[in-house]
């Protein structure tokens, strides 16, 4: 067996030994530095994507009807409860939540939440809670109606503007108010493509003859959704940031516009929560759950039982919570366009502590021209590909912590690329997404021209593509610090009680505490192939654990250390192990380190 890379992998804050990013890291005074290239592009504050724009305690919902389940079809009877709370008055911004009682529901058809503030609940995911086994095409569709209305376009006067910006200047900024939903307008042009590289791809039809294929055709709009913050004469303050940019050498002049807009029909204020989902356990399209035209909405607490095409985050949702969503399949798709488990191209959109497991499935993926932030944070999955942007330029996806442990180098567990031809001309996938300390064995981080993508902390093995320039990989295959870059934005946003509103200790991302409580001692190690050297500063008995990556032991050694190095050969505690990748754990009293070790 080859122990063929292994790097730190520490888990703690303080005290941990996490090397500093160059393109972010904590200053001297606790708040985060940026670099920036030479034209101001930098890793952008992600801190906005999610319930409330980020940082907001999901509500518990008061119930107003409750439904048992009958034995029979059950969809009806939700759908009727589910109509009568969309006509009961708002309160607070809530009309009510429809309880579905422990036990099995049957339903034949999808279930419709078309209204602000409803909410439907279960008894718990679990085998005593509310399971909702469906037989319909799709379930839950949680959407309002109708499309945006826009007002007249003010130009960008700016001839540059650079990715990560939370601000642009107008010409005329006098139809504009604080508080104002907005829509900043990139016009596709042929000059941008070409620059790209996406005006050279073909491919060979049935009949064996080149066919262009598109990307992105000139005139396509990629519109990004805003809330304007503030006005200082023509300079437009946004409520999050850019994630694309915008340059005059390539777009024209102007190099895009800004529109008020009004979306009468968006719904908000809607949950779906504590149930499970069993979808029929085949290759044909189900979608347990799809948002769209939806603000402030959420899904929590759900576990999803096969289907295809499971969880949908569409175009026109915004500030959205996914959290702890499970999909596992029982069966392997089979379907030679490989479905996605979950799917999104929504705007600040959180993806908190979700699951992917099976088989055959993309397990995280996007559609074409959605913009960030996106947020994919703790996430885990089984299935051979991780978090893969699939088509056509979507911007600001940031994958924060996780691992992606059964990812072969065909699927990247991180794979912000060009696909070239693939599908129907995908192209370029992603620009300006990070990977931030990822655990997965394969990174494929690509820059497209006049962008960056980054890989920065990590463990994993970098692979490119042959003519596609490599992204930046910074500090890569160590841990860097802050262990999770959205907590830290976004307590730095709003501090430490916004942290513990989505679940998290606000101690594990505080920046201004001290960051050398364990060091030096009591141990310092490193590992190189199969070996662990470890120096202690005092004799100790000293534990090393063999793990897999979901936290399940497999062996274990104590062993009596003397003060000063020590060594151990690693071959006999892996043993007869599969390839895969594992966590190697050494403790004694007073401190622990946690490493990676990919087997092959």
């Amino acid at each position: 067996m080859r122990f063929e890379r292994a790097a730190v992998f520490l888990f703690l804050w303080a005290g941990s030994g996490h090397a500093q990013a160059t393109w972010v890291h904590p200053g001297s005074d606790g708040k985060l530095v940026y670099k920036t290239d030479a034209d101001g592009n930098r890793v952008m504050d992600f801190s906005s994507a999610g319930y409330g724009g980020g940082g907001v305690a999901i509500p518990t919902v008061p119930i107003k009807v409750t439904v048992h389940p009958s034995g029979g079809d059950d969809r009806a009877a939700i759908q009727n409860a589910i109509d009568q709370v969309a006509k009961a008055p708002m309160v607070a911004g809530f009309r009510g939540a429809v309880f579905l009682a422990a036990g099995t529901f049957h339903t034949s058809g999808p279930v419709d939440i078309a209204a602000s503030g409803v909410v439907v609940r279960g008894a718990g995911a679990g085998k005593n809670g509310t399971i909702i086994a469906s037989t319909g095409g799709s379930l839950f569709h949680m959407a309002g109606s109708g499309s945006r209305t826009l007002g007249p376009a003010a130009n960008l006067a700016d001839a540059y503007v650079p990715s990560g910006s939370q601000s642009a200047n107008v010409e005329n900024a006098s139809a504009f108010s604080v508080g104002d939903q907005i829509l900043i307008t990139k016009t596709v042009t042929a000059a941008w493509v070409a620059h790209v590289g996406m005006d050279k791809l073909y491919r060979d039809d049935a009949n064996g003859v080149s066919v262009h294929q598109t990307w992105l055709a000139p005139g396509t709009k990629i519109t990004t959704d805003r809330t304007i913050a503030a006005i200082d004469g023509k300079k437009l303050t946004f409520d999050a940031p850019i994630t694309d940019n915008f340059d005059s050498k390539y777009l024209g002049s102007p190099v895009g516009t800004v529109s008020k807009y009004a979306y009468a029909g968006r719904i908000s204020q809607c949950g779906i929560e504590d149930l499970k989902i069993v979808a029929p356990a085949d290759a044909n399209s189900f979608v347990s759950v799809q948002m769209d035209a939806a603000l402030d909405c959420w899904a929590r607490n759900l576990v999803i039982q096969d289907g295809v095409g499971c969880f949908h985050v569409e175009r026109y949702a915004k500030r959205i919570t996914v959290d702890s969503v499970v999909i596992t399949h029982t069966v392997v798709s089979t379907d030679v366009a490989r479905p996605a488990d979950f799917l999104c191209i929504g705007t600040q959109v959180l993806f908190n502590k979700c699951q992917s497991n099976g088989t055959g499935s993309w397990s995280w993926t996007t559609g074409s021209t959605g913009t960030g932030p996106m947020v994919v944070l703790n996430y885990r999955t089984t299935q051979n590909s991780g978090i893969s942007p699939h088509a056509r330029w979507t911007t600001g996806i940031l994958t924060d912590g996780g691992v992606m442990s059964d990812a072969p180098k065909g699927a990247a567990g991180i794979s912000y690329r060009n696909r070239g031809i693939m599908g129907s001309g995908h192209g370029w996938t992603t620009g300006w997404s990070v990977a931030w300390n990822v655990t997965t064995p394969y990174f494929l981080v690509s820059n497209a021209p006049g962008s960056i993508n980054w890989a920065i902390g990590g463990v994993g093995t970098k692979t490119s593509i042959d003519g596609d320039p490599d992204g930046i990989f910074d500090h890569f295959n160590s841990m860097v610090t802050p262990a999770s870059l959205y907590l830290a934005q976004l307590q730095e946003r709003l501090g430490a009680q916004a942290v513990k509103n989505i679940g998290y200790a606000a101690a594990l991302t505080d920046i201004s505490a001290p960051r050398a409580r364990l060091d030096p001692g009591p141990f310092q190690a490193s590992l190189l192939g199969s070996t662990l050297s470890y120096t202690l500063s005092h004799a100790g008995s000293v534990v090393i654990g063999l793990y897999r990556t979901n936290g399940a032991a497999l062996a274990s050694s104590r062993v009596a250390a003397n003060a000063g190095e020590n060594r151990a050969d690693l071959e006999r505690l892996a043993g007869a192990h599969a390839p895969g990748l594992y966590f190697v754990n050494v403790s004694l009293e007073g401190g622990s380190r946690r490493f990676s070790l990919l087997l092959n």
